[in-house]
């Protein structure tokens, strides 16, 4: 939710993604699907429910602020996660307001909100297991609130990092997922990404990344083509001797 001045590209928001998440609160249906049986070149983690979960103290702002515009606080909700703060306010279209001036209004409220912030289950360690070169968190939070909440979480602070205002073009377009992958000198084909919402999903599809979604964050299912997990704790990352990266289960 950066509140840098970029352009909100509403034609990357199909407006029945928004219809669907509104009437759910987010909680992937585990995908039986095996992991994927390849080697990465580097892993992709979104932040907020896949890494660490933000949703109660997320939600706290962003409902004050709702709340403060007469909006339906339930239906707008689920149309916060995943997404830049830009876009989010931006496609309500509201009548005399600067939506960048409302972005920094929340995004000071979530800057004073770390409670319930926490690392999803056995992501410290796995992050710790990982080559430096070989990972990024790609993420549309603003760098300034996504390093607060890593603190808060107890997560590490990665060497490549990308934040909302790295890219002009928010998820669910693919710019995010392109650049973290040229950061890292790797092919996009060859990346693995871990997401949790709709809008960074489509991104990682997109970009023409893998994926696997994480579930622990989540409330209620929708279905996924992607293989899930519900958190790192039976993950472990075998380090191949090529430099390349396989997902399996932990002894």
């Amino acid at each position: 939710m950066p509140i840098g001045r970029q352009s909100p590209q509403s034609h990357w928001l199909h407006n029945n993604e928004f219809d669907q998440i509104r009437n759910i609160r987010y909680r992937f249906n585990m995908n039986t699907s095996a992991l994927p049986a390849r080697t990465f070149a580097a892993f992709l983690f979104d932040m907020d429910g896949t890494i660490l979960n933000s949703i109660e103290a997320a939600e706290r702002a962003w409902a004050a602020w709702a709340r403060k515009h007469g909006l339906d606080v339930e239906a707008f909700l689920p149309t916060i996660h995943g997404v830049r703060g830009i876009e989010t306010i931006s496609r309500l279209q509201l009548p005399g307001v600067d939506p960048y001036a409302e972005v920094r209004e929340v995004l000071h409220a979530e800057m004073e909100d770390m409670g319930g912030v926490r690392a999803i289950a056995g992501a410290p360690k796995f992050l710790a297991s990982l080559p430096e070169d070989r990972w990024a968190i790609v993420t549309s939070s603003p760098r300034e609130l996504a390093i607060r909440r890593l603190d808060a979480a107890g997560l590490p602070h990665p060497k490549n990092f990308i934040t909302g205002e790295d890219v002009e073009n928010g998820k669910p377009a693919p710019d995010c997922f392109l650049l973290a992958a040229q950061r890292l000198g790797q092919p996009i084909e060859d990346c693995l990404v871990f997401e949790d919402a709709p809008a960074g999903i489509r991104a990682a599809e997109a970009a023409g990344a893998s994926v696997v979604v994480v579930t622990a964050a989540h409330e209620r299912p929708i279905g996924t083509v992607h293989p899930s997990i519900l958190s790192y704790e039976a993950l472990v990352a075998h380090h191949l001797a090529e430099g390349g990266l396989r997902l399996g289960p932990a002894a």
